[in-house]
């Protein structure tokens, strides 16, 4: 049976942290050491774009990262601290400042900065900008939470996933900045570490990364995007990661490519160093080796607390598979085994203490892909993948027992990962066609990469009732709407990724009335 492996302290890991730092070639203190940068920039250093993230009512993260295109620059930087100095307004002319500082942007973090400002009014828009070497960076806005008491009457958040950057545009980010939300919630596969798919409209630069560096320039090719840059300065983020942040289908301290721990968690602590460089996340989530800890919960007024999983880090390793590849469909008893888990024990308990405390009306819960058991063999046969929540059943069980004791029974569960869009009745037995809803679950579709062909989706809901709708066709993203009397989830899509600046529309509309869990279509 697989071993299953409960939190970020296992003894395994800390043998290998050490090799694995060095291997990923991850300095674990600053540079403060080595010089300032003292002469301007030559070009400009801001190419990556500016970002916030992870709203609190009194304060935002502020994120950007010096990556300069002249060659001298570059060379200059390599060796040399730079002094970064921030300013948010209360305006977008940057004339009414209220708050200002700097910070020394490091070689070892790849010249990023992690800026968490504090004293802020709740439930506004600020904005912000960033000057480094005489050079400044574009003006972005933000906004913060609602006070916790704060009687709010409405939350708008984007949620989405899977962005392969060469099956088409980033179409999808750009129309997030039209629709007026007060947040987006990214479910992972922010990057793809493998060129895979059909009609490419761009390419990867560089081999798959497996080092630090490689890491890096990974993400700095994503983020040069002009409409990744514009979703990341309109609004401000939260994020979890999925499995292409580090290998595909990786479990735990394994892939099914790299089934060594030791050469694998040095790839992840590379990879997860990487990640945090590029992503507006407070400085606590800075990885130790290959161990971060980034769910967490925050909250949005009274209306709603948001609580975000990470289903990579502490998961059980894949069951019932005869080899490396989790493509297969199979069934085995191994899956149903209650000793596994996809999120490890200590989230899965955090998880249900805020599901017995849920302070908000509405809890939604961001995880990385489809919680709906999904039999995927016709007939009378019985498939499973392995790699989603069907091959941690007996967790997905606790999960959704969780999910059934909100106060308020007012939980809607966000996911990615699959390339679809799907609604689905979350019960505590999917055998039971009868059994009533505890929760409700929407999945976003994909910024990019491709799906499923639509008999393959027509084949699995005919199979899953509980799966009430479903499409892979169209990559998009979805919309949640919380209001007192209940919420609305939309589906935007684009209709063609493969051509920029392509129109974007609404595809469905579904709502969740206030203590009625359950899919309902208008």
């Amino acid at each position: 049976m697989t071993r299953h492996f409960d939190s970020t302290f296992d003894p395994r890991r800390r043998l290998v942290l050490g090799a694995a730092a060095a291997l990923a070639g991850c300095a674990l203190s600053p540079s403060l050491n080595r010089a300032t940068l003292a002469t301007p920039f030559k070009s400009d250093p801001f190419t990556l774009g500016v970002a916030s993230g992870y709203p609190l009512p009194e304060g935002v993260v502020l994120w950007t990262r010096l990556a300069p295109e002249s060659a001298d620059d570059v060379t200059r930087l390599e060796a040399a601290n730079a002094r970064v100095e921030w300013r948010i307004a209360e305006d977008e002319a940057m004339t009414r400042v209220v708050a200002r500082g700097h910070e020394m942007a490091t070689p070892d973090d790849a010249h990023s900065v992690h800026v968490e400002v504090k004293g802020l009014r709740p439930g506004r828009d600020y904005w912000y900008r960033f000057e480094s070497g005489g050079a400044a960076s574009p003006v972005g806005r933000t906004r913060t939470a609602p006070a916790g008491d704060a009687a709010n009457a409405r939350l708008r958040l984007g949620f989405c996933s899977c962005a392969q950057y060469e099956q088409g545009y980033y179409t999808a980010y750009r129309d997030m900045t039209t629709q007026d939300l007060d947040a987006v919630v990214h479910l992972g596969d922010y990057i793809y570490e493998s060129s895979w798919g059909q009609r490419h409209v761009r390419k990867h630069t560089g081999a798959v990364p497996t080092t630090l560096p490689e890491f890096r320039d990974r993400y700095a090719l994503y983020k040069s995007d002009a409409d990744l840059k514009a979703a990341h300065a309109a609004l401000p983020w939260l994020v979890t990661w999925d499995d292409h942040e580090v290998a595909n289908d990786y479990a735990n301290d394994i892939s099914p490519v790299t089934r060594d721990p030791a050469h694998f968690l040095a790839m992840r602590a590379a990879a997860y160093r990487a990640w945090y460089e590029h992503m507006p996340v407070p400085p606590a989530m800075r990885p130790r080796g290959p161990d971060a800890r980034i769910y967490g919960r925050w909250n949005f007024g009274s209306l709603c607390e948001l609580v975000l999983l990470d289903n990579r880090q502490y998961r059980s390793h894949h069951a019932c598979l005869p080899g490396p590849s989790t493509s297969t469909m199979v069934d085995c008893p191994e899956r149903l085994a209650p000793e596994r888990s996809m999120l490890g024990m200590t989230q899965e308990r955090f998880l249900a203490e805020r599901m017995q405390r849920a302070p908000a009306q509405w809890s939604v819960v961001a995880q990385a892909t489809l919680v709906a058991e999904v039999d995927r063999k016709p007939g009378a046969e019985h498939g499973y993948w392995m790699d989603g929540w069907d091959g941690y059943a007996a967790s997905r069980a606790r999960m959704i027992d969780a999910l059934a004791t909100h106060p308020s029974r007012n939980a809607i569960v966000v996911g990615g990962d699959v390339h679809a869009f799907y609604a689905a009745d979350l019960r505590r037995d999917f055998s039971d066609r009868n059994a009533p809803p505890v929760a409700t679950e929407f999945v976003g579709g994909a910024i990019t990469s491709q799906g499923a062909s639509p008999t393959t989706i027509a084949n699995l809901l005919a199979k899953n009732p509980q799966l009430r709708f479903g499409r892979a066709d169209k990559r998009g993203y979805g919309i949640v709407t919380l209001e007192r009397a209940g919420s609305n989830i939309e589906f935007r899509i684009v209709d063609d990724e493969k051509v920029a600046g392509s129109p974007v529309r609404t595809m469905a509309r579904f709502t969740v009335e206030n203590g009625r869990p359950g899919v309902v279509s208008p």
